[in-house]
């Protein structure tokens, strides 16, 4: 199930979002509004969610988090923005992955 996370997830919401995928979670992040979506199978479903809700396409980073071992990683088809400056799946930039991290980590840690 895909949800939008704004705040620190309830463990009800990190349930409903590791049902999709059986305890690892796919989450897009807005590194500029500090928000996520997390759960479903995937990650193009979270960008237009969060684009829908008014985020910006530049700020929307993809990957995942794994329940079990809380590793995070940052591999997404979303995140081949040569534009960017960022021409793999993986996010390149070390400011990008520190947000990415920081972010994921309080809101479902």
């Amino acid at each position: 199930m895909l949800i939008v996370i704004k705040k620190h997830a309830t463990k009800k919401e990190i349930e409903e979002m590791a049902k999709d995928l059986d305890g690892f979670v796919k989450v897009v992040v807005d590194i500029e509004r500090k928000i996520l979506t997390g759960g479903g199978e995937r990650h193009v479903d979270g960008e237009q969610r969060l684009l829908q809700e008014g985020s910006h396409q530049k700020d929307l980073w993809g990957g995942g988090f794994d329940l079990e071992t809380n590793e995070i990683d940052y591999n997404s088809i979303i995140n081949l923005r040569p534009s960017q400056n960022n021409p793999s799946r993986d996010v390149l930039s070390s400011e990008i992955r520190e947000d990415f991290d920081k972010i994921v980590k309080d809101l479902l840690l």
